[in-house]
């Protein structure tokens, strides 16, 4: 049988240029089989990261935001530029290790970011655009998985410990923020693997020197939510906060 597979997404903020090391020490801290990594931008880094953990199979483009590496084979990849997005989506099909046949897929994302009603706008055409073209997989498993940038309905918005220019833009745009983008993913049918197990834990991820905000997330379809067996903010590795400014969100799921 396959083993559980486990699944790291990561923002190494502004490529990770210079701080491959803490990036690793992480990584190999958290133990996953495969990291998606977002603002992963300059395949030279991926590439060093990728080297010092000692996972052989990584992909990366110039100025792509997503991007992976991983312990385990991969049979293919690609990134799939939808028009309502700012970043292509990495789409990450894994084979079975034992029998070469497709463990499932894994889709890699990053978000517009930006706090308001506009940008939240955006990014639920974003996430239409995704779900829309990756309609001829969705019977098969699947995880979603990034940097999505948004809030879940009935998340608490702490306003006052973001930066002014954030609670102008949040104050002209109707005192809140929208919550379509995740609500978008739960009328699809996906559940949000850390809340499915943690509940009211508020299961912050950003920013790693004054965690207030939920940015990071893991779904899978309805119908396979009993194969998530762990889901958690990896915030206590020891170079966590230098590598980055987002905590990495780890998710394991039955093969």
């Amino acid at each position: 049988m396959t083993q559980a597979l486990r699944l790291l997404s990561y923002n190494i903020r502004y490529g990770g240029t210079g701080r491959e090391a803490a990036i690793a020490d992480v990584i190999r801290h958290a133990g996953p089989d495969i990291v998606m990594l977002q603002e992963a931008t300059d395949p030279g880094v991926v590439s060093r990261i990728a080297a010092l953990c000692e996972m052989p199979h990584w992909a990366s483009e110039r100025n792509h935001s997503t991007a992976y590496v991983s312990r385990i084979p991969v049979r293919s990849h690609q990134w799939l530029l939808a028009r309502a997005a700012r970043h292509p989506f990495l789409e990450v099909v894994l084979e079975d290790e034992e029998d070469g046949s497709e463990r499932c897929r894994i889709y890699g994302l990053h978000l517009t970011a930006w706090f308001s009603r506009w940008s939240e706008n955006t990014r639920a055409r974003e996430i239409r655009a995704l779900l829309d073209g990756i309609r001829e997989h969705q019977a098969g498993f699947h995880v979603i998985a990034g940097d999505f940038n948004a809030l879940a309905p009935g998340e608490r918005l702490e306003v006052a410990r973001m930066p002014a220019w954030i609670r102008a833009m949040i104050w002209v745009s109707g005192r809140d923020i929208a919550r379509q983008t995740i609500q978008t993913m739960l009328d699809a049918g996906y559940v949000d693997g850390f809340k499915q197990l943690h509940g009211d834990d508020l299961g912050y991820t950003f920013p790693t020197w004054d965690p207030h905000v939920r940015l990071d997330y893991v779904f899978v379809p309805g119908r396979d939510v009993e194969r998530v067996r762990v889901s958690r903010v990896v915030e206590e590795a020891s170079a966590v906060r230098e590598a980055s400014d987002h905590f990495p969100l780890f998710v394991e799921v039955a093969g």
